[in-house]
């Protein structure tokens, strides 16, 4: 009867373990609000002290402090670790801000990021320089990027987009007039394709002009169609629409210049060096020009297919030199892009700020996306699982890089949310011998459907 009775009291703590334990593995937000934020508190609050001390980042106390110490306590004189903020909880960790002793930079605190990990049990630390002399570290609390949610607060603006989720549970932003032009490198079903996806609704919904050039017979961008104000399916199409481009830009040069050439005298305010500083009313409207696949623009197979090749690839290096200024903006997505497809190629990928970098089958490929402005990066991006679909590596010429994942998009939606905002797509004229064709959606019979009158009738 006693042994009944233990198993009995038993079976709630086993059963409540049980469940945290389910919880933990199934719903990792909800177990971190309830179990682990507690949890991982209550680690930090006993033990900052002694785990700055453990890290190397506690500094010698002030003589004053010391001789205080001494007078009042006549206790062992202790090194002093950064001054801490308020704990700040999050949905999906914790942040707080650390006032760096004398002699102390944030490049400490980011080297000592993983014991911290460790230490109070979270998942992740970030640190970010907030000001001199303050950083903030956060702590993640469970995997952010194995089942995505995006931010419900997102700031964003005129070509600036929330794209992706970043490991730092932030959403990465894609801005436009920062970083005006962007490759996007991927092997098969890494998520490429789910990048690209969520990038051209998400500019849908503003006032922007959406141009494609898809290869692959527009399998990949002709969804979009609807939102789209040109579509080039073959590479002769995008010869012609290069062209229209690069005079585009070329009209709007001369717009920017008639601007400056005013009389002198005239306010600051109203000379300018791109479209930004002209009156809204003489503003043209941005574009984003969208290629899947490069690679298709540089095979060739005839000496006529290799003086095409020149010459888009000719206009792509001046719409990637000069169209900034301009409001044209360029996102190349392709497999590799190296030295291999051609002349002209890597000097192309130079003018490309922006490199976001997926699964690839070979470290060459991370190289060409991230070797030559992250390095570091490029292990990060080999380690890439497969079952992990729209996970990438992220890096600028800043140097600095990070993982993200993108959202989850159904085409049907997609291509829905294009067709509620093409009322949206500025008029461009010169655009408009390359409008896509887009299908009238079918119309559903409403009312009882009459049959026919059998034969014999």
């Amino acid at each position: 009867m006693t042994d009944l009775v233990t198993l009995a009291e038993l079976g709630v703590p086993l059963a409540a373990i049980g469940g945290a334990a389910y919880a933990r593995h199934a719903h990792p937000a909800a177990y971190w609000s309830t179990v682990g934020l507690p949890v991982s508190v209550v680690r930090l609050l006993a033990s900052y002290s002694s785990t700055m001390e453990a890290c190397g980042l506690t500094v010698e106390p002030s003589r004053w402090r010391a001789l205080a110490v001494r007078a009042t306590t006549r206790r062992e004189i202790r090194p002093v670790p950064p001054r801490r903020g308020v704990i700040r909880p999050t949905s999906t960790g914790l942040r707080l801000r650390l006032r760096l002793a004398p002699g102390q930079e944030p490049a400490d605190v980011a080297a000592s990021a993983e014991r911290l990990r460790h230490a109070w049990g979270v998942h992740a630390v970030h640190v970010r320089d907030v000001k001199p002399g303050v950083v903030e570290l956060r702590l993640i609390g469970f995997d952010v990027l194995r089942r995505v949610q995006m931010p419900r607060r997102i700031d964003s603006g005129p070509l600036q987009v929330p794209v992706a989720l970043r490991e730092d549970a932030t959403a990465f932003v894609r801005d436009y007039q920062a970083v005006p032009h962007e490759l996007v490198l991927g092997a098969t079903l890494s998520g490429k394709s789910m990048f690209l996806r969520n990038l051209l609704t998400k500019l849908a919904a503003q006032p922007v002009v959406l141009v494609g050039i898809d290869c692959k017979r527009g399998v990949e961008l002709a969804p979009f169609a609807a939102r789209l104000s040109a579509l080039a399916t073959e590479p002769g199409e995008a010869v012609e629409l290069l062209h229209v481009l690069v005079k585009e830009m070329e009209d709007r040069y001369d717009l920017i210049k008639a601007r400056q050439g005013i009389a002198p005298g005239t306010p600051e305010e109203l000379i300018t060096s791109d479209i930004w500083g002209l009156p809204e009313s003489e503003r043209p409207a941005p574009v984003v020009l969208f290629i899947d696949e490069v690679a298709e623009l540089f095979l060739v197979a005839t000496k006529k297919d290799e003086e095409r090749r020149d010459e888009m690839v000719t206009q792509l290096i001046r719409l990637a030199q000069l169209g900034r200024a301009a409001g044209l903006y360029l996102e190349v997505c392709g497999q590799r892009f190296g030295a291999e497809l051609g002349k002209g190629a890597t000097m192309l990928r130079a003018q490309l700020t922006g490199r976001v970098c997926h699964r690839v089958n070979d470290e060459a490929s991370a190289k060409m996306a991230l070797g030559d402005i992250a390095p570091e990066a490029v292990g990060a991006a080999c380690a890439i699982a497969p079952d992990l679909p729209g996970l990438a590596v992220v890096g600028d010429t800043s140097g600095g890089w990070s993982r993200i994942r993108t959202p989850y998009l159904s085409l049907s939606e997609a291509a829905g949310t294009c067709r509620d905002t093409a009322h949206l797509a500025p008029d461009l004229p010169a655009l408009t011998p390359f409008r896509p064709y887009v299908p009238p959606m079918p119309v559903e019979a409403s009312g009882p459907v009459a049959s026919p009158r059998p034969a014999t009738e």
